[in-house]
């Protein structure tokens, strides 16, 4: 009998559609990428979401982010992002968690209820914690680095973060996380160089490596700052999310079958 996911079905049998339906995964930002990284999940038939960010609808968010309208400007984007997975599969279960995450935070989350988390977030400090939970709870993860003034997707890649290049993020956190005894962590990444950006002002013109994160240290804390906001396009960010999800959708039926 056909049913919306009658032909993915066709590639991945009935075993593997019960297998997403049965999922339940945690997504941290619903950005350019996490949007995306939702949008291939419930599509594919994941059955269960956690979906957390303190974030509003933004103008600036129109040009990349699949929540981003013009009449879903000033709403949040959990509860936006609630009423389209529900829109695509009425079946689903989605619980929202309208919060910025950080240590201070991080007790409101059972890690271990999970079947995986994306960390999709931008801060150094939340990026951590995250994996830190998740680590500690054995459950699988994946963490976004740096889509931010890059304009080849094509360069994008899933590997390591210890054989990671070129993304200034990714080096950031190649350091914190050997401090804290990380051995490996699944991220995807960009082999592409940084682009300047160029910001039109009264006083003229200013331009700056936005990608440049300079690190400032208080104890129990990691801060990160920028010269300037990233820019960023509408296929970068959305191609870097489908493809989390992706390996989140082939992670979890590969799982399931080893069990």
């Amino acid at each position: 009998m056909q049913n919306q996911f009658s032909r993915t079905q066709m590639l991945i049998g009935e075993k593997g559609i019960d297998q997403l339906q049965r999922a339940h995964v945690a997504i941290f930002g619903l950005g350019g990428v996490g949007g995306y990284v939702v949008e291939g999940l419930v599509r594919a038939g994941v059955g269960s979401f956690d979906l957390i960010d303190d974030d509003k609808v933004g103008l600036s968010n129109l040009n990349r982010q699949l929540l981003a309208t013009h009449e879903t400007i000033g709403n949040y984007k959990v509860d936006v992002m609630k009423e389209r997975i529900l829109s695509i599969n009425p079946q689903a279960k989605v619980v929202i968690h309208r919060c910025f995450y950080l240590p201070e935070t991080s007790e409101q989350f059972d890690f271990r209820q999970y079947s995986y988390v994306v960390d999709a977030i931008d801060t150094v400090t939340g990026k951590l914690e995250i994996i830190m939970k998740a680590q500690e709870a054995k459950v699988p993860i994946i963490s976004c680095m740096g889509t931010g003034n890059k304009i080849h997707p094509e360069l994008l890649s899933v590997a390591d973060i210890y054989q990671t290049s070129m993304c200034p993020l990714a080096k950031v956190m190649r350091n914190e996380l050997r401090k804290r005894k990380v051995e490996q962590l699944k991220v995807l990444y960009s082999k592409e160089k940084p682009l300047c950006c160029v910001e039109e002002g009264e006083n003229g013109s200013t331009q700056w490596d936005s990608e440049e994160i300079i690190e400032q240290k208080i104890p129990g804390k990691i801060f990160t700052g920028r010269r300037g906001l990233p820019g960023s396009i509408s296929f970068v960010p959305s191609i870097a999310g489908l493809m989390i999800a992706g390996e989140i959708i082939r992670d979890l039926i590969g799982n399931e079958e080893k069990k």
